[in-house]
């Protein structure tokens, strides 16, 4: 960024870490490890205390982050030229100069205002105008590469300023290049897996593995690779208090930390063309020592070892009708029972018709959402024994 007075912070401020819905308690474990502090658990979002050492690693090392906030300003609205006044009052000079380029998000969930992009518009048009009418010059908005993010969030008539620490969202890790028409969000990858609470000591397999996104994140938790690893650049590198000295301690501690542990990850996949797509993936993310991939159907496939876990992303049943989609269930069901006794098999799905087709009954179920839609994170304990055995203890859980 351009050369002036460097933006100051406090030793210790408040920060928001965005994530999907579902996925907020993972992530406040994830903060109270990193060793954050005062952690506030919100709707899609956490909220807690660090430094901006913190910040830095923060956006390294979570894996159910989408974004890293820092808020600047809070203050009360009542319309558009109310917001336009108070944006405009913020002293943005400690933050961009003249040359820098900007980009404004805004989210809303207020009755006062309509159109969030509306929003934004006033928004950019508060801090340019201070600064043309300062230096007769103003800065340029880029929405792809800015110098500084901006994120506005309205509640009813509060406005929350934040300044967007990760730049692109923190689930674009930079290490996927082969996707298949609906690659798994990477945040919600590892969330799903940190759900299942598998232990990379045990087996962990991805019997329709698509893009390989389950297996890259769990081959990443086994040896404690931070997610941020692989790409080229966060937001707070452009700030104007960027301390390369700072980042550089904090990059080089967490790769200090990676392990050499031997982890057994096994995906597979019915087309051969993408299970060549999910280990080219599996390549690029340097994680081909600890990630096996296959060509093979489910029912085809072997269980590993004697326990374990299985992660299944099937088809929701979009694109078939509903005899197929209802019959590829009940085989997931019966491919169950019969192969991989003695694993813990989660599977997420939009289709709850289908699920009956399983025929199983499971012993957790987590909203999450895939995209844009609505699906239930569901786990079947596969217990080793008879039928007679399983039937005393569905009966047990009964009373």
């Amino acid at each position: 960024m351009g050369e002036g007075k460097k933006a100051t912070f406090s030793a210790d401020y408040r920060m928001t870490a965005k994530t999907l819905f579902g996925l907020e308690e993972v992530l406040a474990s994830e903060l109270l490890k990193l060793g954050a502090k005062n952690i506030e658990k919100h709707n899609r979002a956490v909220s807690f205390t660090g430094d901006k050492g913190f910040m830095y690693k923060a956006n390294l090392c979570l894996r159910t982050a989408l974004r890293i906030l820092v808020p600047i300003s809070t203050f009360k609205v009542k319309n558009e030229e109310d917001l336009y006044n108070k944006v405009k009052e913020i002293d943005w000079e400690k933050h961009m100069s003249v040359h820098d380029t900007l980009a404004v998000d805004c989210a809303l969930n207020s009755e006062l205002f309509k159109h969030s992009q509306f929003l934004s518009q006033k928004t950019k048009d508060a801090i340019v105008d201070q600064f043309r009418d300062k230096h007769g010059k103003r800065p340029s908005v880029d929405l792809e590469h800015p110098s500084l993010r901006i994120s506005l969030f309205v509640y009813k008539d509060t406005c929350i300023v934040s300044l967007d620490s990760s730049g692109e969202s923190l689930h674009k890790r930079g290490y996927r290049d082969k996707t298949n028409l609906a690659p798994l969000n990477e945040v919600l990858a590892a969330g799903m897996i940190m759900l299942s609470g598998w232990e990379p000591h045990l087996s962990f397999v991805d019997p329709m593995c698509g893009s390989g996104t389950l297996l890259i994140e769990a081959a990443l938790i086994a040896a404690n690779i931070p997610p941020g690893y692989y790409r080229e650049e966060f937001g707070f590198e452009r700030w104007k208090d960027f301390d390369k000295e700072l980042w550089d301690t904090i990059v080089d501690g967490c790769l200090g930390r990676i392990s050499s542990r031997d982890a057994r990850i096994l995906g597979t996949d019915i087309s051969r063309n993408v299970a060549r797509k999910a280990y080219e993936n599996v390549h690029l993310a340097k994680v081909e020592d600890t990630v096996v991939v296959k060509t093979s159907g489910f029912t085809d496939l072997e269980a590993p070892a004697e326990k374990g876990t299985l992660i299944l992303n099937p088809p929701y049943g979009e694109r078939m009708d509903s005899e197929d989609i209802n019959a590829l269930y009940k085989s997931i069901g019966d491919t169950l029972k019969k192969n991989w006794k003695g694993y813990d098999a989660w599977i997420i799905t939009s289709n709850m018709e289908a699920v009956k087709h399983i025929g199983l009954r499971p012993s957790r179920k987590i909203m999450l959402y895939n995209g844009p839609l609505e699906c239930r994170f569901l786990k079947f304990s596969m217990y080793s024994g008879t039928k007679k055995i399983h039937k005393l203890t569905d009966q047990k859980s009964k009373i």
